[in-house]
């Protein structure tokens, strides 16, 4: 099946690409999560409106990531969570959270879904996050968890 990416997705492509995936990918993945669009005839001004959208907010060159990267890893980040009594949290931290801590942190501006975690975040604590900036250019994040 043909679609029309609408955000980032790992492994298949960036916004405004049109690729080609399983029937079953697209129909049940996907499309529900406002991932992708079905690709048409139609389709086609989308795609052009999303592609401006995307240089946007993209970071265009290397050398502009690796600045933003050098900001990003000065920064210390600290988020504060509710928490039980054995340091587990309400919940877990999620990357949205991550992006907002950044900048109440005086860092760059970081879009949420730039934001990978390893796994999710449910303690107090350090914890290694990655922000991927460019397709070459990955900047290691350490956050801080500690209890609100």
């Amino acid at each position: 099946m043909k679609i029309i990416l609408t955000q980032e997705v790992s492994g298949l492509g960036a916004a405004g690409d049109v690729v080609e995936v399983k029937d079953g990918y697209a129909r049940n993945y996907l499309v529900p999560r406002g991932f992708a669009i079905r690709w048409t005839k139609g389709g086609e001004k989308d795609v052009a409106q999303i592609r401006r959208a995307r240089k946007i907010h993209e970071i265009a060159t290397i050398e502009q990531a690796n600045e933003v990267k050098a900001k990003l890893e000065a920064v210390k980040v600290r988020l504060a969570v509710r928490s039980g009594d054995a340091g587990r949290l309400f919940g877990s931290v999620t990357p949205a959270d991550i992006a907002s801590a950044i900048k109440t942190a005086g860092g760059p501006e970081v879009d949420k879904r730039r934001v990978e975690l390893g796994s999710p975040i449910k303690t107090l604590g350090s914890h290694q996050v990655s922000v991927r900036l460019h397709p070459e250019v990955d900047a290691k994040l350490g956050v801080e968890v500690i209890a609100g």
